[in-house]
């Protein structure tokens, strides 16, 4: 029996750092159990060059990424996502779509990257913090029995991930 492939959609305002280093990393750490997404409620339309370049270090994929707006997913034609985490603090207060397939949410927010300010090398080092917590939340959500768990457990589970190292301050925003 083929085992279920999940929707996954990673949420950021502007979709050019965290939400994008999320959905690289699920689209090789999860491939055959994961399509992963990624978008913004103002996508900025490019994405940061020092998040593509960490993920090439890791060797992950950048091929096909773009910031892009969350309204292609809720649209009709649309994939139904089963999960939806927003990973920034100010996407996670604002009111989202209402998504096709009603999916599971939670908030997985840590530092911007983008917002560091200083040497090259100091902001780099900040998109290499960034990647790491988001693997090892990935990581995690990657190893869920999903077919098995009640979801009760499964939200408590999702929320727990986002309380993982380098959480930010806002912790759950309620859904």
């Amino acid at each position: 029996m083929l085992e279920q492939v999940y929707n996954v959609l990673f949420l950021c305002t502007g979709n050019t750092a965290r939400s994008i280093l999320a959905e690289s990393i699920l689209r090789k750490d999860g491939a055959g159990r994961f399509q992963a997404f990624s978008a913004g409620s103002f996508p900025k339309g490019r994405v940061n060059p020092l998040a593509l370049k960490v993920l090439e270090c890791y060797n992950y994929p950048t091929e096909g990424m773009r910031s892009k707006s969350w309204d292609e997913f809720a649209a009709p034609d649309a994939p139904a996502m089963d999960f939806v985490f927003t990973v920034c603090d100010d996407a996670a207060g604002e009111i989202c779509p209402v998504w096709p397939g009603h999916p599971m949410t939670a908030h997985w927010g840590i530092e911007d990257p983008a917002a560091v300010e200083g040497a090259e090398i100091q902001k780099e080092a900040a998109f290499v913090t960034a990647f790491r917590y988001l693997k090892n939340r990935v990581s995690v959500f990657a190893c869920l029995p999903l077919a098995s768990i009640d979801s009760m457990a499964l939200d408590s589970r999702l929320r727990e991930i986002g309380k993982m190292d380098g959480a930010t301050m806002r912790q759950d925003r309620g859904s």
